[in-house]
């Protein structure tokens, strides 16, 4: 069962904003649903993947559109 998709716009904001806005974002949503999480911040290719590994969600999806990268996170606890 595939679950909702949410965004958060993280564009302007600087380490550790982008994650810490991720992850309170996370805690209201459904186990399955998705966050999808725009950034300019370069810190943000290392600290992404590393909040999703320590929190115990999966990082279904990490692209570049132009200067912001965008990061598809599923909430999996």
């Amino acid at each position: 069962m595939k679950g909702m998709r949410h965004e958060l716009d993280a564009i302007s904001l600087l380490c550790p904003l982008p994650v810490l806005k991720v992850r309170k974002r996370l805690q209201p949503l459904e186990i399955g649903d998705e966050l999808e999480m725009r950034a300019d911040d370069p810190a943000a290719i290392v600290d992404v993947p590393h909040f999703c590994a320590e929190a115990g969600h999966t990082l279904v999806e990490m692209r570049d559109e132009g200067a912001v990268q965008v990061y598809v996170i599923r909430k999996d606890r």
